[in-house]
């Protein structure tokens, strides 16, 4: 991922005293603070959120004024204010509690190329108290000693069981206690409407249980498929996702999934609010066949 080099200044300008001799002439106010700052970034590209990425370096310019001070707000404002922020973090706490013990961390050992041995990193979620797992396909693509890791902390090994490249999902299985999993629900994506509050749970750069919270931005979106085909009707969203989110689950205030989080649109292989879901509708109509063992 491309680092990121940033320039900051700020430009504080004092105001000229008042003439000699008009004494009477009030001070003029001081203009506000400005902020510029210079953010070098890659070129557009279409980053799958748990594999790899590049491109050349680009610039854009980012600039900030400070507002100048209103009025002070009412206490009725300030009330309201307070109380839309209360809810809405009482509604991420709700949703994690409710989601987070049934996404797990999937890493798989690939091969980096000569000889070298690399690890891919994802995201899952437990569909069942069998112990199926349900993740993207690009998560463990040609990947050997497949490996699971549950929000407790616990690891099982994990087999193959059906993988569908097209749509980009695969179901993995682990043996594992029926106490240990703890199956998410899933929701009707054909219901999620733009604006929609939506919340990310998974494993950005291998952060484990990491939310990040948006809105659903678009519908209806298209993007590549690992096997160079098209895929259509994906969520859009600004909910933070970043490599490593890829697999883990999309879900709405009601705590039920709605996608499967799969890809970003960056120029910098990372977050920059413009992240795709595959609808769990999707999801629902392969499902039977992936855990029946179908490869395609």
């Amino acid at each position: 991922m491309s680092n990121l080099v940033a320039q900051e200044f700020f430009d504080d300008c004092s105001p000229a005293p008042a003439p000699a001799e008009a004494p009477a002439a009030p001070p003029a106010s001081p203009p506000p603070k400005r902020f510029r700052g210079r953010l070098a970034a890659a070129v557009l590209a279409l980053a799958v959120a748990g594999g790899t990425g590049s491109g050349a370096l680009a610039a854009t310019l980012i600039e900030h004024s400070t507002p100048t001070v209103a009025a002070a707000s009412t206490t009725s404002g300030t009330t309201s204010t307070t109380s839309t922020s209360t809810q809405s973090s009482t509604t991420a706490e709700s949703v994690y509690k409710q989601v987070s013990p049934g996404v797990v961390t999937i890493t798989a050992a690939v091969d980096g190329g000569r000889g070298q041995v690399g690890q891919a990193t994802g995201s899952g979620i437990v569909l069942d108290t069998k112990g199926d797992i349900l993740t993207n396909d690009h998560v463990i693509a040609g990947g050997t000693q497949i490996q699971v890791t549950f929000s407790d902390g616990t690891s099982a090994n994990a087999t193959l069981v059906g993988s569908n490249a097209g749509a980009d999902l695969a179901v993995l299985r682990v043996s594992v206690p029926a106490s240990s999993l703890h199956p998410v629900t899933l929701g009707n994506s054909s219901n999620v409407q733009i604006g929609d509050s939506v919340y990310a749970i998974g494993s950005p750069f291998g952060l484990s249980g990491s939310l990040s919270e948006g809105i659903v931005s678009n519908l209806n979106q298209t993007g590549s498929a690992p096997n160079g085909g098209t895929m259509n009707g994906l969520l859009q969203t600004d909910a933070a996702i970043n490599p490593g989110n890829s697999g883990g689950p999309l879900v709405n205030a009601q705590g039920q999934v709605i996608g499967i989080n799969n890809s970003i649109e960056s120029p910098v292989d990372g977050n920059v609010g413009v992240g795709f879901a595959i609808p769990i509708n999707q999801v629902t109509q392969v499902l039977s066949s992936l855990e029946g063992g179908s490869n395609v």
